[in-house]
């Protein structure tokens, strides 16, 4: 059988992504060991036991200036700055994306401007949210218009038909299929919005994940480093199977499955 011809299970496909998961932890102790015999004092590969000591007290002692968990209050920071950021960008594309993908007057209109608008909000907090949506925004509104620009005109004419105007065309016939797009459309942005909250919370911030990883760099302290950017990704993982989850549940015709 050909390759390209062979499905694999849902058990074969989570060997297949966990391998090389495992593959990759086996070949960092194998190094970390080899470093640590060499130096016992080395930095730069931490050992198990490092990590889960320096991220034991990050866990469990409160911080003594804010009295805060400071892992707890790291991911929370940033969960919070991801979580506005990609809210304000899923409406932008939403409603941008529907109207541009729907109405040829608003095609016209240049999109390029909107992040003025996004800067005009302002800094401080709000200028690491603002970064997120201006990073991911333009691209989900691109693809939510493309594909609702792309709906079978037959669909329009039909709605038409019916006596639909143009509203109730975005409405019954345009949004319910832009939906499950949107969602995917949340998924791709995801990698480029945790991107855009750890360079923002790295340059002014105190803090977050991205902002604890900078600060504990200059003192190559890799036994906090490696467990945050860890965190992080697994934080991504999650995120991305439970929008995959939402989706395929809330629309299974998009995915070509039966009720």
């Amino acid at each position: 059988m050909r390759l390209i011809n062979r499905h694999f299970s849902k058990r074969d496909r989570l060997i297949a992504g966990g391998a090389p998961i495992v593959l990759l932890l086996v070949i960092y102790l194998i190094m970390a060991a080899a470093r640590h015999a060499a130096n016992p004092s080395d930095k730069i590969l931490p050992l198990p036991g490092g990590m889960f000591t320096a991220m034991a007290g990050l866990l469990t002692t409160p911080d003594p200036l804010s009295g805060h968990l400071v892992f707890w209050a790291d991911t929370l920071a940033s969960l919070q700055r991801l979580g506005l950021g990609l809210g304000i960008a899923t409406l932008f594309a939403l409603v941008l994306g529907l109207l541009i993908g729907a109405l040829p007057p608003v095609r016209a209109t240049p999109i390029a401007l909107l992040p003025i608008l996004f800067i005009a909000l302002g800094l401080g907090e709000t200028s690491k949210v603002v970064l997120i949506a201006i990073g991911v925004a333009p691209v989900m509104i691109r693809d939510i218009a493309a594909h609702v620009g792309s709906l079978p005109r037959e669909q329009i004419i039909k709605a038409e038909t019916l006596g639909a105007n143009s509203w109730q065309i975005i409405a019954r016939v345009a949004l319910p299929q832009a939906m499950p797009r949107l969602l995917q459309a949340i998924r791709l942005a995801l990698g480029p919005a945790w991107v855009f909250l750890i360079s923002a919370e790295a340059v002014a911030s105190d803090i977050g994940l991205g902002y604890r990883i900078f600060l504990v760099r200059r003192y190559l302290s890799m036994d906090v480093i490696i467990p945050y950017v860890a965190w992080i990704a697994l934080l991504a993982i999650v995120m991305d199977v439970a929008l995959n989850a939402l989706s395929r549940r809330a629309f299974p015709w998009a995915h070509g499955d039966a009720r």
